[in-house]
């Protein structure tokens, strides 16, 4: 069973991912965990990546396919993945299909968690970080136990530059602009499925077990 996770930041894609890899036993898998592991364990193709990256420059479509395809061809592979944040282009998605197909495999279900952009924008608005400790909380959903204080370290929470409203704005901008074409794409392909992501996350996650099966 592989998956592609589709859905604009902070639709909850991540969350389904996780749930998704629990129920089935098939890894979670993303683009930046391969780069820090290959990174870490000086790969070949994780010095090739980190040259790019200390250059300030994005790692090229074909290395990061390269790195994903020396991730799934992995044991904990065998019976399926879920990508999770790729591909994010055409051109992405154009070198992994021929990437897979050489080994007589393709993309089973590319699941496009979908939320209106008014209501990521509200979302995000309400997460708030503890920058000492990593815990994040959201003012609606799961409030600190006193306001603007972390539950576990007592540090001030506050709300990121990433989901201030208007940066939120703009990477919605870009993520359409991107992410448009895919949803043709894999519509042609004929392995779309589109899940509404405003429902509570055990509902979404319900729609999506109705399409991947028990």
């Amino acid at each position: 069973m592989k998956i592609v996770m589709l859905g604009a930041p902070g639709a909850g894609k991540g969350t389904q991912a996780k749930m998704i890899e629990k129920k089935y036993a098939i890894p979670h898998i993303s683009t930046g965990d391969i780069f820090r592991a290959n990174i870490k364990n000086g790969t070949e193709l994780g010095k090739k990546a980190k040259s790019y990256m200390d250059a300030g420059q994005l790692v090229p479509d074909e290395l990061t396919v390269d790195l994903l395809m020396d991730r799934i061809a992995k044991e904990d592979c065998a019976n399926g993945y879920i990508l999770d944040g790729f591909p994010r282009t055409i051109n992405q998605a154009e070198c992994l299909e021929e990437a897979l197909s050489k080994k007589g495999e393709a993309i089973d279900y590319a699941i496009d968690v979908e939320v209106p952009d008014e209501n990521i924008i509200n979302r995000m608005g309400g997460r708030r970080a503890c920058l000492n400790c990593g815990a994040t909380y959201h003012v609606v959903h799961i409030p600190p136990k006193t306001e603007g204080i972390c539950d576990k370290c007592g540090n001030e929470l506050i709300l990121r530059d990433d989901d201030k409203p208007e940066t939120v704005g703009k990477r919605l901008d870009v993520y359409h602009a991107q992410t448009q074409p895919l949803i043709d794409f894999y519509t042609k392909k004929g392995v779309l499925k589109e899940v509404d992501g405003t429902k509570d996350m055990e509902d979404v996650f319900s729609t999506i077990v109705n399409i991947l099966g028990e």
